[in-house]
């Protein structure tokens, strides 16, 4: 019998984060106005707990101390608790991640902080032991101070808070800068620190003590430096730790897809939960490497993440899910790992002496004395080391990773996450339909497609306003700005995988919700639109930490949406996103790595390329061709045939005729066109021209 009044609160929530958490004997609220009645009513201060459902140290904190009833009857007697899902409310989430990054302490999940009832933080942490241990207090002993604290020190908490929100006024305070105050410095400054952290040992950047991200915007700012530059370390740094990740351990190498991040130099023991959003940032990376080193490699490499997200990701109506666990049966990692004798046991003889050399699978292993499969070594060096040919190793490896998942499709899986995000499905649509379009693949595009009407049917009201998250029929949560710029520029990716003018007409109207509803002075726009719920305060950010800024997102998006349409103004509107942020893009811009990839393409010169084909035509092909496999960051291409009736539906392609009935290309600029060209040679050579 569940004796405390409030924990059922959470039984209605559709969140498997909040779920989780409906049987503590915590008695959690989810967040709104009633928690904070509560609080005011019984003057206690409230414990806002963010997290999200995939969360290993989520899931330790709550075993630990969420299920313990002495810490519950603490919580309960002197806090009102609240649980949020980070990835439902990342609006709730930014502020008080600021708010502990204010109180001098490194940010992360579990957030624990600790409100005023008036929702202004005082104090806040992320994980806190049930005892005192890792230098941390235990989570009684902040408990009881904090009471002791509210109840008899209220003076230190009124200026601690107000402390705290200065800070956090002045962390959203974007001082405008002018176009003259951009320029590639800031491109190359952002290479120049790649490249002061980049380990040429074992790759990637060493940013952080033992751990590595997946730094794929970064590495798609760097392929944009190479395309300019010409500089070789920076196409070095890029493919090779795109190789590093897709051989290491964070790698899942029998069922394909990354994980959250390593925690070892090596790329080999992996925080092992996947995130919808790090596969679709690591596949845009791999696919615009296969464009720029033609290596076969990064294609596979993207195929097989694809092929992941097909088979665990993707719900029946077509839509992406959001995360992948990294326990199972109360441990982490348990699903994906091997001793050598179960796989010798499995495979044979012969079959498991490829595999465990190819993987290198030992009687030790290499995580608790079990094997993360790695590849350290080619197919060759393999062969080399058994005697075989290269292709028998290929079959032999073909054919044991086929068992090995297989076998482990019998074990019991972590956790999945089904609830569908706005934002990150917009994400993964932008990468499946680049790499249809790149690839040739027309599979990948119609996923890409699928998924976009899913997020149009479903999570678009009849008023055409974006929400952000869908899970089992139901639909929540006003959109924020990166849902909306997300799939606008998902929209711009599908209108160049399939040439269908209505995606640009859908991404024109995203971008104009946009300008409806999240404008801000500065010429940059607010995280939350203006009919949102109301939070301590309205954030601005163009930080690129685990994903784009919404900013970042709204300033390609204009861009891009500038050139299809003629249009200066929305190149305008961007260009204030750019200055807005100017400072960051100038000296941080490892913290603005995609918004580097908009702010290239601004100064690139934006080349509008329309390309107007004619059937039975070769030089057709070759346009079309070259439209979608070559690498131009700093242009857009429209395609329609000659005699298409609806060419005229993008005012890029309007007007434009096959000159003498040949394929032909225009390359402009603000609508100021070269001279038409009829070879593909010739496109090149316009497209190399300076601004």
């Amino acid at each position: 019998m569940n004796p405390h009044p409030y924990t059922n609160k959470l039984i209605d929530e559709k969140s498997p984060y909040l779920l989780q958490h409906a049987h503590n004997p915590v008695d959690w609220f989810p967040w709104g106005d009633e928690p904070f009645r509560i609080a005011k009513e019984q003057n206690k201060p409230a414990l806002v707990s963010i997290g999200y459902a995939t969360c290993h140290w989520c899931h330790v904190m709550e075993r630990e101390s969420f299920e313990d009833p002495e810490l519950a009857k603490i919580l309960n007697e002197s806090f009102v608790a609240i649980k949020v899902d980070r990835e439902e409310r990342p609006d709730v989430d930014s502020i008080y991640m600021k708010a502990i990054q204010a109180l001098g302490k490194q940010g992360g999940w579990p957030l624990n902080v600790f409100l005023t009832p008036d929702g202004i933080p005082f104090y806040g942490g992320t994980y806190f032991p049930p005892e005192r241990r890792y230098n941390l207090p235990s989570f009684a002993d902040v408990l009881r101070f904090l009471d002791n604290t509210w109840k008899n020190e209220q003076d230190k908490i009124r200026k601690q808070s107000v402390s705290v929100m200065e800070y956090l006024k002045r962390s959203s305070a974007q001082e405008p800068g002018s176009a003259d105050t951009l320029s590639f410095a800031g491109e190359d400054q952002t290479a120049k620190s790649y490249e002061k952290h980049y380990d040429s040992l074992n790759f990637g950047f060493k940013f952080q003590a033992q751990n590595k991200f997946p730094p794929s915007m970064g590495l798609s700012t760097l392929l944009r430096h190479h395309a300019r530059t010409g500089n070789e370390k920076s196409l070095e740094m890029t493919a090779t730790t795109l190789r590093a990740m897709k051989n290491g351990g964070i790698y899942d190498q029998i069922g394909g897809g990354l994980s959250r991040y390593s925690t070892d130099y090596r790329w080999l023991v992996p925080h092992f939960e996947k995130m919808l959003y790090d596969n679709a940032l690591f596949i845009t990376a791999l696919v615009e490497t296969f464009q720029v080193t033609k290596k076969q490699e990064f294609a596979d490499y993207a195929r097989d993440c694809i092929e992941y997200i097909r088979r665990d990701m993707t719900s029946p109506e077509g839509a992406f899910y959001s995360a992948e666990d990294a326990d199972s049966e109360g441990h982490e990692g348990k699903f994906y790992v091997w001793t050598q004798e179960e796989i010798e046991k499995l495979l044979g003889r012969q079959n498991a002496s490829v595999v465990n050399a190819y993987y290198n699978v030992t009687p030790k292993g290499n995580f608790e004395g079990k094997n993360i499969l790695n590849v350290t070594g080619s197919i060759a060096d393999t062969a080399s080391k058994l005697r075989l040919k290269e292709n028998i190793v290929t079959e032999e490896l073909a054919q044991g990773r086929a068992k090995l998942l297989e076998e482990r499709s019998k074990r019991i899986r972590p956790l999945l996450d089904d609830k569908v995000l706005t934002s990150w499905n917009g994400l993964m649509i932008s990468a499946m339909a680049r790499t249809g379009r790149v690839l040739e693949d027309p599979e990948y595009t119609d996923r890409a497609e699928k998924a976009l009407e899913f997020i149009w049917t479903r999570l678009r009201s009849p008023e055409g306003n974006l929400l952000r998250r869908y899970r089992d029929g139901d639909a929540r949560y006003s959109g924020y700005l990166f849902d909306y710029a997300s799939i606008a520029v998902a929209c711009l990716d599908l209108y160049e995988a399939t040439d269908n003018p209505e995606y640009i007409q859908r991404a024109r109207e995203m971008m104009a919700k946009v300008e409806e509803k999240f404008p801000a002075e500065n010429g940059a726009y607010y995280e939350t639109a203006d009919d949102a719920e109301g939070l301590i305060m309205r954030q601005i950010s163009g930080y690129d930490g685990v994903e784009p800024s919404g900013n970042s997102n709204a300033a390609l998006a204009f861009l891009r949406l500038a050139a299809y349409l003629l249009d200066p103004g929305l190149e305008k509107k961007a260009e204030k996103i750019l200055t807005a942020f100017h400072h960051d893009l100038m000296d941080y811009g490892l913290n603005s790595s995609f918004m580097m990839q908009a702010l290239h393409l601004y100064l690139g010169g934006l080349k509008e390329v329309a390309i107007i084909g004619v059937k039975n035509d070769p030089a057709t092909v070759e346009f079309r061709k070259l439209a979608r496999q070559g690498f131009f960051p700093n242009a857009v291409f429209a395609f329609a045939y000659d005699d298409d009736a609806g060419k005229d539906e993008v005012p890029l392609l309007a007007g434009k005729t096959a000159i003498d009935g040949k394929a032909t290309a225009y390359v402009c600029r603000h609508g100021a066109c070269l001279p038409p060209v009829h070879t593909v040679q010739d496109l090149i050579t316009c497209l190399k021209q300076e601004a």
